[in-house]
This record gives structure tokens, C-alpha cells and sequence, in this order.
């Protein structure tokens, strides 16, 4: 498939080493050595890529300069007048998002006898957990504990983590996979019925379950079933504009916008929880990006208009393996499980130049310097890459396995002409999750009374770096606390007369500080022109 004369060569250099290199185990790096890797090369030190904010509860902190222009933007309602005393929509609990964690919290409030409205952007199951591949992480087997997933994952986030929060993503793990299970998610199991579980970058032990390489989607799948089922209310392709607060400050609902019509409507609400995912789409320093097509960071500008506090907005995760060739899968995801079952990343000469298991920061990191400092990458159409080494995977264990175990990335691959099983594929990172977002109390909470917030809106579970496999684990573990902790303070709220104050008081805000750019907030969905860059 590669017909290009350099890529051709290359990929010949590393068939001719694939032999060599399949015995090769590198040592992983030491503790300075990936500092200084980092900041020489991680995307997150690029100091003229970031900006201070200038006002709101984060003021003087530094965050990505496209996020920063859109939370210190106007509000998209410009001065029009919204009939706050006569609500569209009135409801215990009002979940904001479509995903992994929106579902989840909607299942539990609506288990824990709350009236739940959920209303989202695009489609229920429209999110980046659909889009997730490799698999959940959680400490089930002999050999592990939650102990150690503790330490994999906080010593993988660079010891940043909330540690309140970590503890209850670790030790809720094991029942996120049976609850999970007993809903009909189908993991990848053993003839006796044993769950399977891999590796990921970081981890110490086995403790990734999936299903094939399209576990967001399996699970995705789960949970939307189980709304429907429950003939849980949802609201389609209409985004939640503005937070509503009561006179006491207290969150207290939403003004809404159909996506189709322009049409604005008010959701009254005894608690709100935000689970709109993360910022991917406003593609960072350029990156491409794996998210879907609504991440575009509106629960962060939402939060943070309305007094919410955001935690490690300045760390953004750039997924080490996005595909690099052909353009028309540029930036998609290749999951990390591709690494886990035996593939090697490799340069343009055929060498290994790292461990496979390192964590993401590192490999990504890594793989920018082979083809920055070192020269050692290949040349593409949209820039450079690393090969992946996937023929590696059934040298190691059996034919058959690619099409067993990630047969997702065979399909994707193939129809592009490329046979992974046969050939290796071209890798760049791509910008993947936004390891910052609203800081929340281990019910979830916000700053804001009476506003949660759940999945990868969220900051401080993963500290500044995630493990592979805690992004499913956090949209369950904490969608499923936010849901619960909602409904129960739901029961003993009164909402006060509806305001916009909040915003009026930003805007005179923005003015004082001199941002007086006509920019609107949430984007809600990204721009592009025919040539696919962002506008």
C-alpha cells in the first residue's frame, strides 16, 4: 500500500529488523529521565502556547491560549431577554450530556427515584466514550489490588491527583465492571467465563478489561439501551447555552438552544450536572484531534461563567498513536491495546527508540522527539510519524489474533488498503483528553451549589496524566456518583427565583479587564473549511 518511494523504504528497513527487534525488551525510563524528556518536548511545556486568565475564579492561572479566548468570551445570549418565570422544562435533576457519564448519572438518579431530564448536543451515545477502544481498567484479579491500580495511576499523573478522588475511582473499579456486566456489557472473556485482561502504558498488572478494541462503543451501547429502557426523558441536538442559578446562588437549570432551529428554551432544575466531556475539537497547538465531533470544551465555559473553579486546566493528554497516513484517518485513534498485545513503536531506520508501555506523556513525547530533534522520523502527506509495528502482534501470539483482538483497527486500516497484519501503519500523536476541567468534592460537586459535574469535564482524578483505561472507569464510577449524589440533594431543594445575574456580572467582568472582543461562548461545534482545518 505504500507506494510513496520513502515510506516504502522505510517500512522495508523495519521488516528487515522485525526479527531483531521482537527479542528486544528496553529498560523504561527512570524518573529524571522523563522529566527531561517532558519538558523538552511534551506539547503542555510550550510556554508561548499558553495565556493568563485574566478574570473568573482561575484568574492569573494559565490555560491554552483557544481556551482561554473562549472562557473569557461574551455569552451566546448577547443581551437577548429569556422569560425566566415560565420554564420549558421542570425537573429534579438535569444532566448535560450525552455520554458515558451523562448516562450513567441519569441511570442513577432515576434508580434513586429523581426526575431526570437529560438533553445533549448531538445524539445520546454522541461522545468521545463511544469512540473509546482499548479498555477499562479495574483491580479484580489475584495478583492486584486497588492498592496498587492507587499507585500505578498516581505515580503515572506525576503525583498530582486528588487523592480523595482517586481512591474512589480505584476502590469503586471492581463493581463499575460487575454493575457494567449485569447491564449486558459484553466483555471479552476465556471459554471458563474469566474476563480477559491486558496490560496498559503504566500499569504494573494485568487489569484491562474489553471488548475487542470497541469498548466505548460496547459500553456506550449498554447504557443507552438502559436510559431508553427507562424511558428516561432525553433532548436531542440541543445544547445548554447558559446555567440558570436561583437568589441564593444556587445552580438551578439551563437556557437551552435547539442546534437546528436556533430556538431558545429554559430548563428549570433542582440540581444540574454537567457531563459534557472534553475539548478536543478546539485542537490545541494545531494538533489533530480523536474526539468527536462536539468536544469543545462547553461544560468548562458553562462551569466557569457560572463560579466554578477549574483544576489543572494548563494539561491536556496527546495520545501517543494517532494515525499519521493516510490523510482520511489522520489523527484517529489507535488504541494503546495495539501496544498492549505486542506491537513496537519504531523510527524510520527500523530501531526501537522506546519501551511500549510507557505512559502516554512519555510515549508521546518520545515519539516527537524521534521526528523533531532526532530526524528519525517518516516523512508523510500531513507532516511525520513512527511506525507501528503491528505485524509484531501475531509473530508473538499466533495467527489470528489481530482479527480477534482488535479487529476494529484491522477494519480501519483495511479499508484504506493497508493489511496491519502484513504491514506496520504510520503513527503521530493526536490530542486526545483534557486531563484538566472543574474541580469537584468526591460527590462530585462543584464550587457551585447544586452543580456536578462527571467524566472528562472533571479535573484532579487523573492528576496531569491518565492511564489508559481510567477514562471508561471515571464516566461510570463518578457519572454514577454525580446521578446519585444529585438526586439525593434534589429531594431537599427549593428552587428561588431564576437568575442571569451571574452572567450580567461577568460580562461587566470581561469589560473591566478589557476583553471586549464581539467572541461568543460555548462554541458548541468546531469550524471547518474545505481544506478541514479549523477556522
Amino acid at each position: 500500500m505504500y507506494s510513496d518511494p520513502v515510506m516504502q523504504a522505510s517500512a522495508q528497513k523495519v521488516a528487515a529488523a522485525r526479527e531483531k527487534n521482537i527479542q528486544l525488551n528496553p529498560p523504561r525510563m527512570n524518573a529524571e529521565e522523563k522529566a527531561q524528556l517532558l519538558k523538552a518536548y511534551h506539547p503542555d511545556y510550550r510556554e508561548d502556547q499558553f495565556a493568563s486568565l485574566r478574570l473568573g475564579a482561575n484568574q492569573g492561572q494559565k490555560v491554552p491560549k483557544e481556551l482561554a479566548a473562549l472562557l473569557q468570551a461574551g455569552s451566546r445570549l448577547n443581551g437577548q431577554s429569556i422569560d425566566l418565570t415560565q420554564p420549558d422544562y421542570d425537573t429534579d435533576v438535569l444532566i448535560i450530556g450525552g455520554g458515558g457519564a451523562g448516562a450513567s448519572a441519569a441511570i442513577e438518579a432515576h434508580q434513586a427515584g429523581a426526575k431526570v431530564l437529560l438533553v445533549t448536543k448531538l445524539r445520546l451515545g454522541d461522545a468521545n466514550t463511544m469512540m473509546a477502544e482499548g479498555g477499562i481498567q479495574a483491580a479484580d484479579k489475584p495478583g492486584d489490588s486497588p492498592a496498587q491500580h492507587y499507585l500505578d495511576a498516581y505515580g503515572g499523573g506525576h503525583f498530582a491527583a486528588q487523592k480523595d478522588l482517586l481512591y474512589k475511582l480505584v476502590t469503586q473499579a471492581p463493581e463499575a465492571i460487575g454493575w457494567l456486566s449485569e447491564l449486558g456489557v459484553e466483555f471479552d472473556k476465556a471459554p471458563d467465563g474469566t474476563m480477559l485482561t491486558t496490560h496498559g502504558g503504566g500499569t504494573s498488572r494485568k487489569r484491562m478489561h474489553a471488548a475487542r478494541d470497541y469498548t466505548g462503543a460496547e459500553i456506550m451501547r449498554t447504557l443507552r439501551d438502559e436510559v431508553l429502557n427507562r424511558a428516561i426523558p432525553v433532548v436531542d441536538f440541543t445544547a445548554a447555552i447558559e446555567l440558570v442559578k436561583d437568589e441564593a446562588g444556587r445552580c438551578a437549570g439551563a437556557v437551552l438552544m435547539n442546534m437546528e432551529t436556533g430556538e431558545r428554551k429554559l430548563a428549570r432544575a433542582k440540581t444540574v450536572i454537567l457531563a459534557t466531556g472534553g475539548a478536543g475539537r478546539l485542537h490545541y497547538q494545531g494538533f489533530p484531534t480523536s474526539n468527536h465531533y462536539g468536544a469543545t470544551a462547553d461544560g468548562l465555559i458553562l462551569g466557569y461563567r457560572a463560579g466554578a473553579k477549574l483544576l489543572y486546566p494548563d494539561t491536556l493528554q496527546y495520545h501517543p498513536t494517532g494515525a499519521a497516513f493516510p490523510a482520511q484517518i489522520y489523527g484517529a485513534l489507535v488504541t494503546e491495546k495495539v501496544r498492549s498485545v505486542g506491537a513496537m513503536l519504531v523510527n524510520a531506520d527500523g530501531e526501537v527508540f522506546m519501551n511500549p508501555l510507557e505512559t502516554r506523556d512519555v510515549a508521546a513525547a518520545s515519539i516527537i522527539r524521534e521526528c523533531t530533534a532526532r530526524g528519525h522520523g517518516v516523512q508523510t502527506p500531513q507532516g511525520r510519524g513512527v511506525w507501528l509495528d503491528t505485524p509484531m502482534i501475531e509473530m508473538k501470539n499466533g495467527a489470528g489474533t489481530i482479527e480477534k483482538r482488535i479487529p476494529a483497527m484491522l477494519r480501519m486500516f483495511a479499508k484504506h488498503g493497508i493489511d496491519i497484519r502484513q504491514e506496520p501503519i504510520l503513527v503521530y500523536p493526536t490530542l486526545h483528553y483534557q486531563n484538566g476541567g472543574l474541580k469537584i468534592t468526591d460527590d462530585c460537586q462543584t464550587d457551585v451549589e447544586n452543580l456536578y459535574a462527571a467524566g472528562e469535564v472533571v479535573g484532579g482524578i487523573h492528576g496531569r496524566n491518565r492511564l489508559m483505561g481510567n477514562s471508561l472507569l471515571d464516566v461510570i464510577v463518578f457519572g454514577r456518583t454525580a446521578g446519585h449524589s444529585a438526586a439525593e440533594k434534589a429531594k431537599s431543594v427549593t428552587c428561588g427565583k431564576l437568575t442571569l445575574a451571574h452572567v450580567e456580572a461577568f460580562e461587566k467582568a470581561r469589560k473591566a479587564t478589557g476583553c471586549t472582543d464581539a467572541a461568543v461562548s460555548p462554541k458548541l461545534l468546531p469550524v471547518y473549511n474545505s481544506l478541514g482545518k479549523e477556522i
